[in-house]
This record gives structure tokens, C-alpha cells and sequence, in this order.
């Protein structure tokens, strides 16, 4: 007869059920760490609660292939990482009440400005776009927290720059502002025609958060207008 002290092996298919202590210790804690986060998590922040030693890349590579085929899925925002629903069953989580608005082809054209020509004023917008912009498209854009100030322009009048936001790389299903398609890709969408300008392209973006040469710090008093997004949903 069996020993009492030997535990019981479950047996489905034919196979042995897997081992948890098989599991590598360091899955399980960065595992937890991105559950319980209430927002997606640098990779500074996870060093620093893992134990020292641990190749903090290498472990999200095989707890991303881990939950690959399941109902979440590990992915990366911008620098940080978190837990979202599956792609193909994000459907079951949409609410009926749910109200679609629809941006102005104002903001839509202001919102692909500013992403491909990050850190960009109103300015450097308007110059782009050939008309004026309306104060109340940046308004729009703020709002959605899809855009941010930046800084001030190294400039007379020092004018505000803009850049996205990881809300925007959110929305758009984006990993980092550099997956934005190039020429190529939006010639083969149709979004752009057949004949363009001779030298025409499209900038490779950049949403490096850190202050460029030609930008000056913000200063308090800065975004008292109201528009940015609170304090504690701002880049940190």
C-alpha cells in the first residue's frame, strides 16, 4: 500500500500534471508583480523587485511566449510592460453604452503631425499643414491624452512642443512610436497619392522622452491652462 506521506499525481490524458516548482521562480514573480500593477510597468521598476541575477529580458521573452495562446496576453507599451485581453477577444469586453466619437480630419491630420514630427510647436504644425491650426484641434488631442506638452522651444516666445503619450500607443495598438507605417507602407493603403513632390518622405518618428538640444524644461505654472493630462497620468 502506498505511503501516506507520498503526494498524488493527477493523471490527465495519460500525462502527469506539470510540476509548479518546475516553474523558474523569477516567471512566477514577475508574473505577479505585472498582475497586481494597477499600470504598466518599466523595466527599472521590475529589476528592482526581482532577486539580483535575474536576466529581466530573457524572462519576459519566455512569460510573453507563455501567455501567447491564452485570454491575456504579456505586451509592451511604449518602454513598459502589462497584461491586456487577447486581441481576438477584445469583443467580449466591449459595452453596448460605449459612445464612438469621431475625430475632426483637422485633429486627425494634427495627431499624424505631431506623431512623426515629435517634439513639434503649434507653430512648426501650422507650417506643415500649410493652414492655421485651431486652438481647440490641440484641445481635442490633450484631452484624449493622446498628446502631451513636452517642453519650450529654444526660441523667441519659447513655444510649447508636443509628443504623444503611451495612451496613444495604447489606442493605436502600438508597441512604440517607431511602428507608425512609413511611405511605403500608407502608399500601399491608398493614404497617400500616386504622384507625390520630388524629395517627399516620411520622418522616421522618435517619442524619446528625453528634452532635445533646442528644448528648454517646463516650467511650473506651464499647464495650469488646464489641457495636460493630471499629474499622476504624466510621463514621470
Amino acid at each position: 500500500m502506498p505511503s501516506a506521506a507520498k503526494k498524488l499525481v493527477i493523471v490527465r490524458n495519460n500525462e502527469p500534471a506539470p510540476d509548479p516548482a518546475a516553474r523558474a521562480e523569477e516567471l512566477r514573480l514577475l508574473e505577479a508583480l505585472l498582475f497586481a500593477a494597477s499600470a504598466p510597468l518599466d523595466e527599472a521598476t521590475l529589476n528592482r523587485r526581482l532577486p539580483v541575477g535575474v536576466d529581466l529580458k530573457d524572462a519576459l521573452t519566455r512569460l510573453q511566449a507563455e501567455y501567447a495562446t491564452r485570454g491575456v496576453n504579456l505586451v509592451r507599451v511604449g518602454k513598459k510592460w502589462t497584461f491586456r485581453t487577447a486581441g481576438d477577444l477584445s469583443w467580449l469586453l466591449t459595452k453596448n453604452t460605449v459612445e464612438t466619437r469621431k475625430l475632426s480630419r483637422a485633429a486627425i491630420v494634427t495627431l499624424s503631425i505631431v506623431a512623426y514630427h515629435q517634439p513639434v510647436t503649434r507653430a512648426e504644425i501650422e507650417e506643415i499643414r500649410g493652414v492655421v491650426t485651431a486652438t481647440g484641434t490641440l484641445d481635442v488631442l490633450l484631452r484624449t491624452s493622446w498628446i502631451r506638452p513636452r517642453g519650450r522651444r529654444k526660441v523667441p516666445g519659447r513655444p510649447i512642443t508636443y509628443g504623444t503619450t503611451e495612451a496613444f500607443l495604447s489606442h493605436f495598438g502600438l508597441e512604440e512610436v517607431g511602428d507608425l507605417p512609413g511611405l511605403d507602407e500608407l502608399k500601399g493603403a491608398g493614404l497617400l497619392e500616386g504622384n507625390m513632390p520630388a524629395g517627399f518622405g516620411v520622418p522616421i518618428p522618435s517619442d524619446d522622452s528625453t528634452l532635445r538640444d533646442d528644448e528648454d524644461p517646463l516650467e511650473p505654472g506651464d499647464l495650469d491652462f488646464g489641457l495636460a493630462p493630471p499629474a499622476e497620468r504624466g510621463e514621470k
